[in-house]
Order: C-alpha cells, then sequence, then structure tokens
C-alpha cells in the first residue's frame, strides 16, 4: 500500500490547481458538508486559505491509517473507498464516499491525531484537504457547528453498529435490504422511492461483505418478488413493508 502512497506536496497538478482558482464552487462544497453549512463568510475563507487539491488516479491511495491526521478531505469527483486494516492483516472495506462526502473527519476527535482507515480511490478523483487543525479551531469557535458535527459522528458510529450486526446476524439479503432501507430518499405520498446507486456494483458488493455474484442474485429475488425495481444503477422500492418484513425476520 505504502508504494502507491500519494504525497501531500505532489499537488501540482493543473486541472488541480484550476479548481483553487474558483472559490466560489470550493465555498459551495464546504457548506455542503452539514456540519460547515451555517459557516459565515469569514470562516469559511479560514479553511480554505492553504487548502490544497488532490488529484488522484484509480486504485491510488490518498493516506494510510495510522498516519498522522493533518487534513480533512471533501470528494470533488469520483469516489473513494475507507479501508480499515484488520489486526489479522484482513481488509475490510468500512464505506465508499463520493461527491460532496468528508473523509477523515473521524480523526479529528481521535488521539492522537492519526487516520483510523486507509483511503483508496476507486475511480480518477479529486479532492478538497483543508488543514485538519484550522477544522478543529474552527469548532471551537462555533459550539453550534461542534454540535452538529458531534450529532453527525454520532449517526455514522449507529449506522456502522448497524453494519456490524448485520453482519453477524444477517445474510447477504438482509445487508442488501438494510443498506436499501437505509439510503431510501424523503418522498411525498404516492411516489415511488427510488435509491440511485452512484458507485459501480461490484464497489457496492465488497461495502456490503459479498461478492458481486451474490449481490446480483440479492437483486434479482428482490425485483422478482415485487419488492423492488432495477433500471441499472436506479432500483425503485415498490414494497417497502415486504423490505421491512425481512429486516424484521432477523430480529
Amino acid at each position: 500500500m505504502s508504494s502507491e502512497m500519494v504525497s501531500h506536496s505532489d499537488t501540482s497538478v493543473n486541472a488541480s490547481n484550476a479548481l483553487l482558482l474558483r472559490p466560489g464552487y470550493l465555498q459551495a462544497l464546504v457548506r455542503n458538508v452539514p456540519w460547515m453549512s451555517d459557516l459565515d463568510d469569514a470562516d469559511v475563507e479560514a479553511l480554505l486559505r492553504g487548502a490544497k487539491v488532490h488529484s488522484l488516479s484509480a486504485h491510488e491511495w490518498l493516506y494510510e491509517q495510522d498516519a498522522p491526521a493533518d487534513w480533512l478531505y471533501i470528494v470533488i469527483s469520483g469516489a473513494v473507498r475507507l479501508v480499515r486494516e484488520t489486526n489479522q492483516g484482513r481488509h475490510a472495506t468500512i464505506r465508499c464516499v463520493e461527491r460532496g462526502d468528508p473523509l477523515g473527519h473521524l480523526s479529528m476527535v481521535a488521539i492522537p491525531g492519526v487516520y483510523l482507515y486507509s483511503a483508496q480511490a476507486l475511480r480518477r478523483s479529486q479532492l478538497l484537504a483543508i488543514c485538519a487543525e484550522k477544522s478543529r479551531q474552527m469548532m471551537d469557535r462555533n459550539p453550534a457547528c461542534r454540535a452538529v458535527f458531534m450529532s453527525r459522528l454520532a449517526v455514522e458510529l449507529t449506522n456502522r453498529l448497524e453494519d456490524l450486526a448485520m453482519m453477524t446476524q444477517g445474510d447477504a439479503m438482509v445487508r442488501l435490504v438494510g443498506y436499501l432501507l437505509r439510503e431510501l430518499p424523503e418522498a411525498k405520498r404516492g411516489e415511488t422511492r427510488v435509491v440511485r446507486l452512484t458507485i459501480p456494483k461490484r464497489w457496492l458488493a465488497s461495502q456490503l461483505a459479498m461478492t458481486p455474484e451474490t449481490l446480483s442474485r440479492s437483486l434479482s429475488k428482490l425485483r422478482e418478488s415485487g419488492a423492488i425495481g432495477v433500471d441499472g444503477q436506479r432500483i425503485e422500492v415498490l414494497d417497502e413493508h415486504q423490505l421491512r418484513e425481512i429486516m424484521l425476520a432477523v430480529e
């Protein structure tokens, strides 16, 4: 893994530097992060001072687990998987992050301040890197921002505990249904709710700890039962009650 690690000083790529000349775009990207959404212009500008843009090729590593967590990242384009190395030397995919998603933020409350997982680009990706220390100082000055940050961490921890429970108590179908229910967007009464897969199914399979073939079979079974409709990367939830019945069956 180390041989492919990206140096934080190696960011002099023309396309990356061009983004730094678009402050309005980067400000909007920062405000898309939930706990930074209400920051005033001065705070956002302070965070972007000294910020960098990293361009990664597919399968390139951004940082390694246990490395000093000097940067907070936001995905500009592409997708990144978060990988945790176990004590037995195995690599477990925690989840995938995509455009607008932050990564490295868990390390902001870790002592010592190190990355708790490795991060690898799944395809060509660009990420905005913000100084982690500036982010901590900004939260210290903004109690409301810190409150939202801690709330989001609680949600993320709950989701990971749910994932753990599904890995130990449920089969592949249960893990898939749990993912679909979690990703289900709000919709007006009578509207079909749609889960849009923005990452290839093979990456989703890795995230759900199953093979791509198992994922395909599970989707086919749900489609044949009338619970969902599948159109490429678009999954329509046609019978939410049936999906929740599958989840209740393992309790």
